[in-house]
Order: structure tokens, then C-alpha cells, then sequence
């Protein structure tokens, strides 16, 4: 599968040079869902976009039902949207809703989570969850300094490709740095807990985890909300001390500040306002003409580790996340 990867400066060029006409572009935002602050943030970027644009948006949350994204879709469709910008919440239930739409000549863009390639969308825009996790993997292995791992894992849900690929990335990562770095790798991930990607759910899987296994000296997340949740958990228990909190992504701004100070690792970076704001301008130059000829189906942001060294130059104060 071709896929491409914008730089930084590429992102400042696409979004510098797309321009729309106000009278014919029309948008809408089908999320998933808009529960999650994440997703929320998403939504409110890209809406932002588009209307700076000139564009008029319509917007659906499909509050995880496959069925409603669906009608979602295809009311968006009969209002006569000519961009659709979906975040899909199944890969392959979505396929016909969105090609009965590229049908009708409106053009999609995915976002963030997973669109099975055989549907007709022009490119799917997410961060490298393989590239972000082993560049915090080699962050850890570099903190823990050739001590061993002992890691209390937090998935989101069972069978997610998103939640697999993340921890896979950070334990490749982590691997190798120690495998390179030292000449030997000691990893022990001690148990999995699943937390429902939710702070909530974090705590809750870190207390049955701090229960079995006094040993842990890693708390490794999927994202930064189970991390956050499993903070707690350790706080309460008085366990925070000789505990790195590490996530495979988001780069929630509560992580930030925790990083900041030093009470947390490092998270991968998966910045939802930067992936909306993408997905707008590649919607953008799909109608005006402008879409390189050489673009895939899978566009990945520039990846990141962020740690208290490079924090700064990530936190937005203004982003919903």
C-alpha cells in the first residue's frame, strides 16, 4: 500500500496553499463518536477549518452505533455535502455508505481510525502508531538505563487494531534500544489490563494490576487517558515513586502538564487538531482540482515522542485535548 508521511513544513505548505470557493464547498464531519474529549477536539478543528475556508459544514456523531454513522452519512449526502470527513467506527461496515458517497461525486477523506482500502476515499490521515510507539520505546529504554522492564499494560479494548499496533510499537521499540543499547533486553510485561481507553477505566485496571504484581516499575497505556486513570491508582496506593508512566499516544494536554513537571514519562504523539485540519485541506484540494497525483491511501503525520525535553513545542492551550 503507498502511504506518505507530511512533515511538518509539508503540513505549513498544504495548509498555505489550498484555497476554497466559498459558494461550492460544502462539508460534513461524520465522527464515530464525540464522548471522548479526543474525538471532540477533532471535530471542533475540522468544523473550524472548513468554515475558515468558507465552507459550510454539517456534522454527525454517530455515538458509536455503525448503523447511525451510516444514516449519518447518507443524510449528509441527500443535503448535498461535496467533502466528507469520516472517522470511521467500523473498517469494513462503513465501505458502502462511503462509496455509494464517492459515487455521487462527493470526495472522502478518512481520519484516525482504520477505513478497509477497498473503499473509494482518497487517503486515511492518522499518526504512525508503529513509528510513535518505538520511538517511546527507545525513550524508555534509554530512561530505565539497561535496569529491567517490569510493565503493567493498559489496552483500550480486545481485538482493536489500533490498541495491538500501539503497545507491539512501544515493545518493539523498547526491544531493540535495549537489545543496541546495553547488549541484552530484560521485559516483563506482568499483565494486561483493559480500560475501556477511558481514565476511569485506567484506574480501575491499575488497582487489579498493583494488586497481583508489587513489581511493577512501568505502566505502559495505549493512551493518555488510561496512563492518567493509572496515576491515580498508583497515587492512591502510594506507589507513584520509582513508576514510569508511559503512553504509546494522544498527547492529551493533562499528560503535557504532567510532563512538564516530571511526573510523567512520555506519550507519542497523535495530535487530533492537526489530523482534522489535514483531512479538510486534502478535501480542499480534491474539489478544486489541486490533489497531488501522487497521493495514497494512507497519509501519516510526522511522528514524536514527547518528553519534558520537547514538550513545549507541542502544548496548545486553546486545543479541546
Amino acid at each position: 500500500m503507498k502511504y506518505n508521511v507530511l512533515t511538518a513544513g509539508a503540513v505549513a505548505l498544504l495548509m498555505s496553499t489550498v484555497a476554497a470557493s466559498a459558494q461550492d464547498c460544502r462539508v460534513g464531519i461524520s465522527m464515530n463518536t464525540l464522548a471522548a474529549p479526543y474525538f471532540a477536539a477533532q471535530e471542533a478543528s475540522a468544523r473550524a477549518a472548513a468554515e475558515e475556508a468558507g465552507c459550510t459544514v454539517r456534522s454527525a456523531d454517530a455515538q458509536g452505533d455503525m448503523v447511525k454513522q451510516i444514516g449519518d452519512i447518507e443524510d449528509m449526502a441527500t443535503a448535498g455535502i461535496n467533502i466528507l470527513i469520516v472517522n470511521a467506527r467500523d473498517a469494513q461496515g462503513l465501505v458502502p455508505a462511503v462509496n455509494v458517497a464517492a459515487a455521487a461525486g462527493i470526495h472522502v477523506v478518512a481520519i484516525d481510525s482504520a477505513l478497509d482500502p477497498s473503499a473509494n476515499y482518497i487517503t486515511l490521515i492518522q499518526s504512525s502508531n508503529q513509528a510513535n510507539g518505538e520511538l517511546v520505546g527507545d525513550w524508555l529504554a534509554k530512561e530505565l538505563d539497561g535496569a529491567p522492564a517490569r510493565i503493567a499494560l493498559l489496552s483500550g479494548d480486545q481485538g482493536n487494531p489500533v490498541g495491538r499496533d500501539r503497545r507491539l510499537g512501544v515493545l518493539r521499540g523498547l526491544m531493540d534500544a535495549m537489545i543496541t543499547g546495553y547488549g541484552h533486553a530484560d521485559v516483563e510485561v506482568l499483565g494486561q489490563g483493559w480500560g475501556a481507553w477511558s481514565t476511569e477505566g485506567g484506574l480501575t485496571a491499575m488497582e487489579d494490576l498493583l494488586t497481583a504484581h508489587p513489581d511493577i516499575n512501568v505502566v505502559l497505556g495505549e493512551n493518555d487517558s488510561m496512563v492518567l486513570g493509572a496515576r491515580e491508582a498508583l497515587r492512591a496506593a502510594g506507589r507513584l515513586d520509582g513508576v514510569l508512566l508511559v503512553a504509546a499516544a494522544d498527547g492529551q494536554k493533562e499528560a503535557y502538564d504532567l510532563i512538564r513537571t516530571g511526573e510523567y514519562g512520555v506519550t507519542g504523539l497523535n495530535n487530533p487538531n492537526q489530523i482534522a485540519n489535514m483531512a479538510v485541506k486534502v478535501g480542499l484540494q480534491a474539489l478544486n482540482g489541486e490533489l497531488p497525483a501522487d497521493i495514497g491511501k494512507l497519509t501519516y503525520t510526522a511522528p514524536a515522542a514527547i518528553t519534558k525535553d520537547n514538550v513545549d513545542d507541542y502544548y496548545d492551550e486553546k486545543s479541546l485535548f
